[in-house]
């Protein structure tokens, strides 16, 4: 039985989906549309096949990733011509190369903290004081943090709880 606002009782109507990531043991799981549409028993959004951002992991104001995300995966992949979604779960404890007291940032870890925090690129920029062409860059290895850069990434990975260990 479904509310107005489209909820089943007794939680969202991505509780199916929330289902069965918790109980894959995959690392990573590709689903088409179409086998979340029967998961759900309706269909998606139009949104989800137009709109990257529909899909993206963010910790407020989104059922779907709140779905997924409590399931303990993130969506690591979208190919909106395919119709299709890739879902992965995150290492427990990242691993971190420090240089003269100095952790060393990579596309990977950056990439991992945005996630981890459940933010946008452009939400990144902003929680940082940097563009979000600058966060992008990071993330493609285009360029790597600075040394500042690079300490303010590790105040903010502290403060959000993120898990690393030093090597």
């Amino acid at each position: 039985m479904s509310s107005q606002d489209g909820t089943k009782q007794g939680g969202s109507k991505y509780q199916p989906l929330l289902d069965v990531l918790r109980q894959s043991d995959q690392l990573q799981i590709t689903l088409t549309f179409a086998e979340i549409e029967a998961l759900l028993g309706e269909g998606l959004p139009p949104s989800a096949r137009s709109k990257r951002g529909w899909w993206s992991n963010r910790s407020q104001g989104a059922l779907q990733a709140t779905a997924w995300m409590s399931a303990g995966y993130l969506v690591e992949a979208i190919e909106l011509d395919n119709e299709q979604v890739t879902f992965s779960k995150p290492p427990q404890v990242y691993r971190v190369q420090c240089l003269d007291d100095t952790l060393q940032w990579n596309s990977e870890l950056i990439r991992a903290l945005r996630l981890h925090m459940g933010l946008t690129q452009a939400d990144m920029a902003r929680e940082l004081g940097v563009r979000q062409q600058t966060v992008s860059e990071w993330e493609k290895g285009v360029y790597a943090p600075t040394r500042a850069s690079s300490k303010h990434l590790t105040l903010v990975a502290e403060k959000a709880s993120f898990r690393y260990e030093v090597y």
